[in-house]
């Protein structure tokens, strides 16, 4: 009998089988692709319904091209967004070199504070009775602001208080107003003749509500840091804040009280610093941390009714243009 034939020709029937099967599969992942690429381009031109979730579909492949897909149209609609709010160009934007500027800078209400001819004198007080979280922020800000005192208002005006103040020589009145237990607003008047400013203030945190806060903070006079304040306005704004603060920091103290401005808000942070080499400085949140909101610029001290205001903030000038700042 030949058996070597009988081997022979069933070798060569399995070689035909295999080769059949991978000539179907290929013909299958052929007709895949296809469908495939079809599919992509349906996909593309058609718009998903709102309830569209990419969780619904089955497929694995499928499911996670078009969560990628998704997440790149994401990130397009952010760019365009971005740009958006990119500021407007403001015509009162200040130059430091500005013979003008120099000369407004020399002449203003503040000059004799950065000509080293007056000290800063600074009464503290709060609205009408007030409770006992306004009462630890403005002794946690007495003893960020040098040369400050606080006094508790019950019942007396803010007319009968002015007088007062300049006639014991104080050269800042600082009012704390609260709504529902929690500081909400802040009025910085200049003595004896003004200007005065109104704040919203939010964003409170004592020092005990902060965390890895260095220690009580010493009497020592503390640098101050003022950033963004580009606009006129911004720049009286800066000038005012500078004032509270003598001109002769005690640098031994290593103390930095600062007033940030990014998009109108004004962020306040006092921090300790530390050299610990020549490249490296590490720094100490000391507290308290507030943002302010300007409201408006009076002239002259606070006076409600009649009041002459330099500067309004208007909430429909905010709503057509948010890409237009003031300070």
């Amino acid at each position: 009998m030949d058996f070597q034939g009988d081997a022979c020709t069933k070798t060569e029937a399995k070689k035909g089988a295999k080769t059949k099967k991978q000539k179907r599969m290929n013909e299958c992942k052929d007709v895949e692709a296809e469908t495939s690429v079809q599919a992509d381009s349906v996909e593309e031109e058609a718009a998903f319904p709102p309830n569209f979730s990419v969780s619904e579909i089955k497929n694995k492949q499928r499911r996670h091209f078009m969560f990628m897909k998704l997440k790149q149209e994401k990130r397009k609609v952010a760019v365009v967004d971005t740009q958006m709010f990119i500021r407007i160009y403001d015509e009162t934007t200040v130059n430091p070199e500005d013979e003008e500027v120099a000369f407004d800078e020399g002449t203003d209400e503040f000059s004799s504070y950065f000509n080293r001819l007056t000290n800063p004198k600074v009464l503290i007080t709060t609205s009408d009775r007030p409770r006992g979280r306004t009462v630890r922020f403005c002794e946690q800000l007495s003893t960020a602001v040098p040369d400050s005192h606080v006094y508790y208002r019950r019942g007396l005006a803010l007319k009968r208080v002015i007088p007062q103040c300049i006639s014991r020589g104080f050269t800042f009145l600082i009012v704390i107003n609260e709504d529902r237990k929690v500081p909400n607003g802040m009025v910085l008047c200049h003595l004896p003749n003004g200007p005065t400013a109104h704040f919203k203030v939010s964003s409170v945190r004592l020092r005990k509500e902060m965390k890895r806060r260095g220690k009580d903070p010493t009497e020592h006079s503390p640098e101050v840091i003022l950033n963004n304040f580009t606009t006129r306005l911004g720049h009286s704004i800066g000038r005012m804040f500078a004032a509270l603060f003598p001109h002769d920091p005690q640098f031994i103290g290593r103390q930095v009280a600062t007033f940030h401005n990014q998009r109108d808000f004004i962020f306040f942070r006092f921090h300790r610093y530390i050299f610990k080499n020549e490249k490296k400085v590490g720094i100490q949140e000391l507290g308290p941390r507030f943002t302010l909101k300007l409201r408006s610029l009076q002239k002259g001290t606070f006076d409600s009714k009649y009041g002459e205001y330099e500067w309004v903030h208007k909430r429909h000038e905010m709503d057509s243009s948010r890409r237009k700042f003031h300070l």
